[in-house]
């Protein structure tokens, strides 16, 4: 049997713990978690959506009963089809954490593997993520590829 499984409104709040995990080892994070109160009924009713644009697959924790391992979370969004991809649909892996105490085991990566098998049911052809240094190996070994990074970000 599996330990990955698809995460469900009830693991919001565990969900929301990773994400922080992922954000505080960035060099140039907000630490703050005032913004989880708000953020968590938004989240419990993607994760309540067993059709929608958004999945997050999870491991439970081994040794601490109510709580996960690892995280990844992704969506699927929509873009105007072309040649080799006519659906225009492209997976977007936006979350991937694993509690300290528990990484080396796997569980990223099996998480990654269902996460990749849910963006081809789909009908993602293309996935794009942003890699730690730490995670690129990972990716890498996953069959991702570097590619000259055009993004620019407007905050509204």
């Amino acid at each position: 049997m599996s330990l990955v499984r698809r995460a469900v409104a009830e693991d919001a709040p565990e969900v929301l713990r990773l994400r922080q995990v992922m954000i505080d080892s960035m060099a140039d994070a907000d630490r703050s978690t005032g913004w989880h109160p708000r953020s968590l009924p938004g989240l419990r009713a993607r994760l309540d959506e067993s059709d929608g644009p958004f999945a997050a697959f999870v491991v439970e924790h081994p040794e601490r009963p109510g709580t996960l391992a690892a995280l990844v979370a992704g969506t699927v969004d929509y873009r105007i089809g072309k040649a080799g991809d006519p659906l225009g649909a492209v997976g977007f892996v936006f979350s991937v954490a694993t509690d300290p105490d528990t990484r080396r085991r796997g569980y990223a990566r099996a998480c990654m593997d269902a996460l990749l098998d849910w963006f081809r049911e789909h009908g993602a052809r293309r996935v794009h993520l942003t890699a730690s240094a730490e995670a690129a190996p990972l990716y890498a070994d996953l069959g991702f590829v570097p590619k000259p990074d055009p993004l620019m970000e407007l905050t509204l």
